[in-house]
């Protein structure tokens, strides 16, 4: 095995995930999380900016996370795109949600008035055809093997991270 395959077989993607207030236009981010390729984890919770007021009561019951959570737990935006810009910083994070983390993620920076430093980029850009035949059946046993509860950002992240990772290893 050459060091190029062998890299490939290690690489381990960045990954963001972000859960919202629902999934209409109005809906807006509330917690967003990261797995490094690092194997570093960051997770916050995001207090909604004065003009952010739509909330989705079905999407509290997915994600497990009240809006009484987020008022008191919640950092303040600008809090959360300057760590996320320190941790991210001339990166690529995939998602496997581009189409609308990438909304929430432009939403968070817009609204904090703060330029983001890095890329975000959908996973399905660096999934192979074999990979994606086996995606859901791995995804599944990762989730079995970690325990982790889905629908929370961080964990959300990790879960994507190791499924990748797998299914690179599985797929060749």
């Amino acid at each position: 095995m050459t060091s190029e395959t062998r890299n490939k077989h290690f690489f381990k993607p960045s990954i963001i995930d972000v859960e919202s207030s629902g999934l209409g236009p109005e809906s807006y981010p509330i917690e967003i999380g990261v797995a490094l390729s690092s194997g570093e984890q960051y997770c916050s919770l995001i207090l909604p900016a004065p003009s952010w007021d739509t909330w989705d009561r079905h999407s509290e019951l997915i994600h497990g996370i009240s809006l009484e959570e987020v008022m008191t737990s919640g950092k303040p935006i600008g809090d959360v795109t300057r760590e996320l810009n320190r941790l991210l910083e001339n990166r690529t994070v995939y998602t496997d949600g581009w189409v609308v983390d990438q909304r929430w993620i432009s939403q968070l920076y817009y609204e904090a008035s703060i330029p983001k430093q890095f890329t975000v980029s959908s996973l399905e850009s660096i999934l192979s055809e074999g990979q994606m035949n086996i995606w859901h059946e791995s995804k599944n046993h990762v989730m079995r093997e970690l325990g982790l509860k889905r629908h929370r950002a961080s964990a959300d992240a990790l879960i994507i991270q190791e499924t990748y990772t797998r299914t690179r290893k599985l797929a060749g």
